[in-house]
């Protein structure tokens, strides 16, 4: 009888014909019957494992059909996705400004593909780009280390930039002046006609960028500045190897600056001391330091430091009064950033309570402002995107001089 009920389960898995054949038996209730056509059963059986593989085979291979065929490797951004499909792509920006509700999603496609008119209700982005206009600072390293720096035809108070290789092309014409970041003219902009903007935002409505789409132009915001960990910024060259489909080039440099960061992190885990850490400056009577969820907290921990402010919450900026931070970093032992202050001088000259913290007496405040290009721009805010671990050994060095030993620091330089 238990032998009857094992087969009575396996009979509605069964096709038709095969569940014909083992119902007879058991409505008779019959062995004999069953022993005397135990090999046809064997036979069926085996049929029906054959037909249950085919149909999970016929299954699997629909599937792979209509699911991503390579899913982009992200692995520290959080703002933005990559998805490969067979003959394009979705760029998605899950984060295109703070507290955003809704993403932006753009179908990568080329020129020539037969699949266009599948995506024709969608944003579609016809790739490799070729005429760029950028808003930031940031996106410009990215740009040269992909080789991309020539399809840049625009930019906001090109005054701003700083690398060499770029500022040659503003010198010869190349690039054009579309006003600043903040106000943007639009008719120079749609004269360029560019294949996209590379936008940047802080909040949802944005009349200048509304205008430019209304034109026929793609707005893709750029949130790299959002991320909270240093590795985080860095992996967007992928998103911008992804618009000029140079996909490998981008995974390819990612993975020499990630494998770099994370040599400088395991070389500052040997030590076991921690000094304590101030950062920041006052801006009108407020003291301005980041928060303890941005990427310099973790760029501090990494460096096996103790910010005095980890514990806090956000990836921007605490605003605080001067006597909290000085109840707190008193007695630190390091200062990092001291913002556009360059000397001892300046600092105590712009207000006296700088002197008092243990940093000032000892001289051991650090800034970034010292390295600037030749028109007087900060290295630091174009390039530290794309080096975060050339930030991270100058922390090293500075804080823990036993374990760089030959190193010298690049962005980060001692007040004088």
């Amino acid at each position: 009888m238990i032998i009857i009920l094992k087969y009575r389960k396996l009979a509605t898995k069964l096709i038709p014909f095969q569940k014909l054949f083992l119902q007879k038996i058991m409505r008779e209730n019959n062995f004999h019957a069953l022993n005397n056509h135990l090999k046809y059963l064997f036979i069926f059986l085996a049929l029906s494992l054959w037909n249950l593989s085919c149909k999970e085979v016929n299954n699997k291979t629909i599937k792979n059909t209509n699911s991503i065929s390579f899913l982009s490797s992200i692995k520290y951004a959080k703002g933005f996705d990559i998805q490969i499909f067979d003959g394009y792509k979705k760029l998605i920006i899950k984060s295109p400004y703070p507290d955003a509700k809704n993403a932006q999603e753009f179908i990568l496609i080329s020129k020539n593909s037969s699949l266009k008119e599948q995506f024709s209700e969608q944003n579609i982005i016809i790739i490799p780009l070729k005429k760029i206009v950028a808003t930031s600072t940031t996106h410009i390293p990215m740009l040269e280390l992909i080789g991309e720096e020539n399809s840049l035809i625009g930019f906001p108070h090109t005054d701003y930039i700083s690398s060499s290789k770029t500022r040659n092309l503003i010198k010869n014409g190349n690039i054009k002046e579309i006003g600043n970041e903040q106000d943007i003219n639009t008719e120079i902009l749609i004269n360029l006609q560019p294949d996209a903007v590379i936008g940047f935002s802080m909040g949802n409505s944005s009349k200048m960028y509304n205008t430019i789409e209304k034109n026929g132009i793609s707005v893709i915001y750029n949130s790299e500045w959002l991320e909270k960990t240093p590795l985080g910024r860095t992996e967007w060259i992928k998103f911008f190897g992804a618009l000029f489909d140079k996909d490998k080039l981008a995974d390819s440099i990612f993975q020499d600056i990630e494998n770099k960061y994370n040599t400088a992190k395991n070389i500052a885990k040997k030590t076991k001391k921690k000094p304590s850490v101030l950062t920041g400056i006052l801006f009108k009577d407020k003291w301005n330091l980041p928060a303890g969820e941005s990427f310099m907290a973790q760029l501090l921990e990494d460096a096996n430091t103790n910010y005095l402010w980890s514990e806090t919450k956000g990836q921007g900026s605490l605003i605080l009064s001067f006597e909290s931070v000085f109840e707190k970093a008193k007695t630190a032992n390091f200062w990092i950033g001291s913002g556009y202050y360059t000397s001892l001088e300046d600092l105590a000259n712009a207000n006296k309570h700088y002197t008092k913290f243990e940093t000032f007496k000892n001289k051991q405040i650090y800034t970034f402002s010292k390295k600037r290009s030749e028109n007087g721009g900060v290295l630091y805010f174009e390039l530290a995107p794309v080096q975060p671990h050339i930030v991270l050994q100058d922390l090293i060095k500075i804080m823990h001089p036993e374990l760089l030993t030959s190193y010298q620091p690049f962005f980060l330089e001692k007040l004088n």
